[in-house]
């Protein structure tokens, strides 16, 4: 899967078009991601002896299918593509700036 967390995506189709956020979680063995603020549900909780009822809103997964990626450098939403440097880790690129989409994790010690 190409979306991973943390990724910022704009919704294609379905009731939220147009809509953007952040990836909260990837759920790979159903192709489904969930998008912060996006696909909001109600479950309602039945009350009980104990506790009163109330009604949850929850972010539903969506198809990783319906989104796309929104390159951080140059701001637009793009296809996500593959590229091997000659040493080095395989990393994403964005399909319209070539630019590197993945963040380097790399920390440096101050003293």
């Amino acid at each position: 899967m190409k979306i991973k967390t943390n990724d910022n995506v704009l919704v294609t189709t379905g009731k939220d078009k147009g809509k953007t956020g952040n990836v909260l979680r990837v759920i790979t063995s159903k192709n489904q991601i969930v998008v912060e603020k996006v696909n909001i549900r109600t479950k309602h909780i039945r009350k009980t002896a104990n506790k009163q009822g109330e009604k949850v809103k929850y972010e539903a997964p969506i198809s990783v299918s319906n989104v796309l990626l929104v390159c951080p450098q140059c701001s637009k939403s793009t296809r996500v593509g593959y590229q091997v440097p000659e040493k080095g880790k395989k990393v994403r690129i964005c399909k319209k700036c070539n630019a590197a989409v993945d963040q380097s994790f790399s920390k440096k010690k101050t003293k």
